[in-house]
Formats: C-alpha cells, sequence, structure tokens
C-alpha cells in the first residue's frame, strides 16, 4: 500500500523525455539566438557549437545521479546525501524560490510574443500569461502522469514549428550574411558563450521528478540523452537561420522568430510565432511548477519547510498544498509587474543567481556520490567548472539568494524557539 508522504510513479521515458525537452528548450529559444547574433555575429555559432557539444555531460550529470538516487527532492537530495542537511536545504531553498519568479517571467515572454503578433498591449499579455500559469497549476494538480502526456503533445509540436522555422528560412540564407564572421571580435564570442549558457540550464529541474520514474535509470540517463541530443541540435538549427536570414536585424533580437516565419507565411507567420511561442512557454512553466511543488513537498517531508507543505490532494495523491503555494506567489509575481514597479529585465536577472548555485550544487555532489563511476566523475567536473565560471555574470542578482539565507536563517531560528 503507498505511503502518504509518497508520490506516485507514473513518468515513463517518453513523458521523462518530453519533460526533459520542454524544461531546456523554453523561452530561450525565442529570444537568444538574436541577442547572441546582436553581440557576435555570425562567430555566435562558435558560441553554439561549443554549448551544443557541453550539453550533453551538463544533461548526463543531472541524469545518473537521478538513476542512482530517484526522490522528490532532486538537487537537493543528492547535495544533502553529498555534504549534509544544511547545504541541502539551502540548495533546495534556492530552487523552491527560483521558479515563483522564473514561471511568471517565461509566461510572460510567450505572451508577449502572443500579443506581438496580435498587436494587444500589457493587458493583454498579463492576462495571456496568467492563464498559462493557471494551466501549468492545474496540470500538476492531475498529476505527472497527465503532465507527461501533455509534454509529449506540446513537445512534438514545438519541434514541428522549430524545423518548419528552419525549412522556411533556407531560401533567405545568404553566404553575405557570414561576412565579416568574427564582426566584433574573438571577446563577442565569450560573450555570446555567456548569454548561451542559460538555454541549457533546466536539467535539474527533471531530477525532482525522478521520484515519479516508473523506472529511474531508464527514464533518466537514456531520456536526458536523447532529450540533449535533440534540444541541441534545435538549438543550432534556429542560431543558424537567426544568422544566415539576418532576421536579428529586421525583425529585432528579441522577436527574430516571427520575421522568419512572417517572411514566408505573411500575417500567419507572426500568428504561428505567437503561438509558438505560448507553447514553448507553457510547457516550461508545467515543468518547472512540478519540479518546484515537489520540491516544497520534499523540504516538508524532511522538515525543512512547514509541514502543510506535505498535504497531498485525496484524489490524485499529487502535492496540493505546494502547488497553491506556488499560485500565490505568481498572483504576487504578476501583481507586482503589472504594477509596473518591476521590469521584465529585472525580473528575469532575479532567479539567475539561485539557479546556477542550485546547478553548482547538483555537479559538486555529483563529483562526490558518483565516485565508482569515473565517467560520471569527470562529466560532474566539466559541469562543475562550466558552471563556475558562469556565475560571477549573475552580477547583483547574487542578492537573491543572499536574502533568501537571511530569511531562512530567521524562520529557522524562530521555529527553534518555538520547540
Amino acid at each position: 500500500m503507498q505511503s502518504p508522504t509518497e508520490l506516485k510513479k507514473t513518468i515513463g521515458m517518453p513523458q521523462a523525455v518530453a519533460l526533459y525537452v520542454s524544461a531546456v528548450l523554453g523561452s530561450g529559444v525565442l529570444i537568444v539566438p538574436g541577442l547572441a547574433a546582436e553581440l557576435a555575429g555570425s562567430a555566435s555559432l562558435l558560441a553554439w557549437g561549443g554549448m551544443v557539444l557541453l550539453i550533453l555531460p551538463l544533461a548526463l550529470s543531472m541524469g545518473l545521479l537521478s538513476a542512482r538516487y530517484p526522490n522528490a527532492g532532486g538537487v537537493s537530495h543528492f547535495v544533502t546525501l553529498a555534504f549534509g542537511s544544511r547545504a541541502g536545504t539551502m540548495i533546495g531553498w534556492f530552487f523552491l524560490m527560483s521558479v515563483p519568479i522564473g514561471a511568471p517571467v517565461a509566461s510572460l515572454t510567450g505572451a508577449g510574443y502572443m500579443t506581438a503578433a496580435l498587436g494587444l498591449g500589457e493587458g493583454a499579455r498579463i492576462a495571456i500569461a496568467a492563464m498559462m500559469l493557471t494551466v501549468g497549476l492545474l496540470i500538476n494538480i492531475v498529476g505527472m502522469q497527465l503532465a507527461g502526456k501533455v509534454q509529449i503533445g506540446v513537445v512534438i509540436a514545438i519541434v514541428a514549428v522549430l524545423i518548419m522555422t528552419f525549412i522556411l528560412a533556407v531560401p533567405h540564407l545568404d553566404s553575405n550574411h557570414f561576412k565579416p564572421f568574427v564582426p566584433h571580435g574573438w571577446i563577442s564570442v565569450g560573450q555570446a558563450g555567456a548569454i548561451l549558457f542559460w538555454c541549457f540550464i533546466g536539467w535539474e529541474a527533471v531530477s525532482h521528478l525522478s521520484e515519479e520514474f516508473t523506472d529511474p535509470r531508464k527514464a533518466a540517463i537514456k531520456g536526458v540523452t536523447i532529450a540533449a541530443i535533440v534540444v541541441g541540435i534545435l538549438y543550432f538549427l534556429t542560431a543558424l537561420a537567426t544568422v544566415g536570414t539576418q532576421s536579428y536585424l529586421h525583425g529585432g533580437a528579441d522577436v527574430s522568430l516571427v520575421w522568419i516565419i512572417s517572411q514566408a507565411l505573411g500575417s500567419w507567420g507572426s500568428l504561428i510565432a505567437g503561438l509558438t511561442g505560448v507553447f514553448i512557454c507553457t510547457a516550461t512553466v508545467i515543468a518547472y511548477t512540478g519540479a518546484a511543488s515537489r520540491v516544497a513537498f520534499a523540504l516538508a517531508r524532511q522538515g525543512a519547510a512547514p509541514q502543510w507543505l506535505t498535504r497531498l490532494s485525496g484524489r490524485f495523491h499529487t502535492p496540493i498544498a505546494a502547488l497553491g503555494f506556488l499560485a500565490i506567489c505568481f498572483i504576487l509575481v504578476l501583481g507586482i509587474y503589472g504594477s509596473g514597479l518591476v521590469s521584465l529585465t529585472t525580473l528575469i536577472q532575479l532567479p539567475n543567481a539561485t539557479f546556477i548555485l542550485t546547478y553548482l550544487g547538483g555537479c559538486a555532489a555529483g563529483i562526490r556520490l558518483l565516485r565508482g563511476n569515473r565517467a560520471g566523475v569527470i562529466i560532474s567536473w566539466v559541469s562543475f567548472i562550466a558552471t563556475a565560471i558562469i556565475f560571477p555574470f549573475a552580477g547583483w542578482a547574487v542578492l537573491y539568494p543572499a536574502v533568501i539565507i537571511i530569511l531562512y536563517g530567521m524562520l529557522s531560528r524562530n521555529r527553534n524557539a518555538i520547540q
């Protein structure tokens, strides 16, 4: 009989692949190819090539840990095993508090594509974003089996549209657009590489769903490998289309895909691009909402978060209380954005440092926990070094994890005083 504090094992390998792809192939594919091309021109393709080669070790480091230690705590659980409960708890809170901001940012990005395509205003953008977040919450209430099936359909649609975009771009590719190859110097390639890293963060999110894998080894290792290959190919083709057509100069770096599709399909192309943005970002919201709710559940189960977060839905056996907590956070973040107090650019920057620290913790845990697996240790070292190089680029956003540490310390002291 299933324990009231255990999650159902409902995620097979097809669903795992879809969840991995949707967690990584997020809003970055909509804006980063254009931004990287603006920085480094056609030489940005070198940065893309390097990152495509790097994503397999980044993905496998999380996949190997998920296969060996499946748990709803994900990276937090790995770090706990490697370095103790205090370190694991902080990593868990870093990830948990990244999603209440990251998910609304993703939804606002996708909604922005749609409102740009339809010529709608900021109010419509917030309303569409709210609908996307609601879909993500409702699907996760029903359970990961449904979420996985929905993600399979969404990922198939996303892949089809991105491949179609590349095919439509082929007639507009011009060799002159690749000259000069390094228009802004070789340093710009490194700067582009720093931006591209954000496109490939997401492998750690699905580790929090590993407790619900029907076959953790197969779903985590084979699933993440397939997903890494798919994501790498799609990102590189999108970047090649962006550079080869110079759509980032014609349509704007942040909506370069809209220009490519609309060139071939006219106004219908803009609508398709808008819908693609909504689908891509909704898929990301579903994956990260599911992951964050499991982290909250796992932290509460081990006594590192309020016990009411362990409450599961009687019907679906999903972490209903944790999802309710996320819903409140989403409403607050959208409200703050709608008031004009904070820009989307600022919101994007806030969770950067916490995501990087989560990944650093997971990679460090892999170095220690995967001993006996030489390839696993090497993969974890490569991932750790690559992530550490990026951390200084977080800039002022390092204040956000500092605030989380202070607040958690205050809550812990109060709880100990009461006890």
